[in-house]
């Protein structure tokens, strides 16, 4: 009987309560002379997370950031059919205070890539498709989808100077980023979504396994920053793997 109470309690847990949770991560940097940076990916709306997102939005505004940037992923699903719609989504995220850049998830591209990226552009949210912008002294290079290409990387940072952020979708990019950068920012792996105690995340959608489950890397010259996300994937549910907001200091 009790370990029946306790398979519910987890069950409620995990899709009902763990999904619409969030906290911020904190990490330091040592090249943006004061500004504050935010980093969100894999937003997953779905047609009944108005409430979720408009908690994301307030939540960040809340931060007073200098510049938001995001991995991606809006779009819940591939069909867009359990999906809030890009319209809806893109009015309420127009709401934060700070310019936002982004990049296009391999869901946001499954579903139509020009709509989201049409969508987006016309709320006035910079979309970086395999391609570069500046803001201020930062230079934001950006990578969508699941599956990068070298070239694509080469063709995003090929006009980046200085301070140089790269967003990427996909964690598994780092080692094929051969040109020195201050930080690359990746989602799409959600932190694994369930994580076990002691044991850590079962199941990563990454070429490298777990290795870029979530957190902060440094093996190679550049520094890579992996979030949790904010959203679910195939089951909504989230286990010891609460949604985060990343704050860049």
């Amino acid at each position: 009987m009790l370990i029946f109470v306790f398979l519910i309690i987890l069950f409620v847990w995990g899709f009902f309560i763990e999904p619409e949770l969030l906290v911020v991560k904190k990490y330091k940097t040592n090249f943006l002379n004061g500004k504050k940076v935010v980093f969100v990916s894999d937003w997953h709306i779905g047609k009944f997370d108005r409430g979720r997102l408009r908690r994301i939005v307030k939540k960040i505004n809340s931060l007073n950031p200098d510049l938001v940037l995001s991995g991606g992923d809006f779009i819940k699903g591939h069909s867009g059919k359990i999906s809030l719609s890009i319209e809806e989504q893109v009015k309420e995220i127009s709401k934060i205070n700070a310019p936002i850049y982004t990049v296009l998830g391999n869901h946001d591209i499954i579903y139509d890539k020009f709509t989201v990226k049409n969508t987006l552009e016309q709320y006035g949210i910079t979309v970086l498709d395999n391609s570069c912008a500046q803001f201020e002294d930062i230079y934001i290079s950006g990578v969508g989808n699941k599956k990068v290409l070298p070239s694509e990387i080469e063709t995003a940072l090929e006009r980046a100077e200085n301070k140089k952020i790269l967003i990427s979708h996909t964690p598994d990019v780092y080692y094929d980023v051969k040109e020195d950068v201050d930080l690359i920012l990746a989602g799409h792996v959600h932190g694994g979504q369930v994580r076990v105690p002691f044991f850590g995340a079962l199941l990563v959608p990454s070429k490298y396994g777990t290795k870029f489950s979530c957190g902060d890397f440094r093996e190679t010259n550049n520094r890579m920053i992996v979030t949790k996300g904010l959203g679910t994937s195939i089951l909504s549910v989230r286990f010891n793997d609460i949604p985060e907001i990343v704050v860049l200091e």
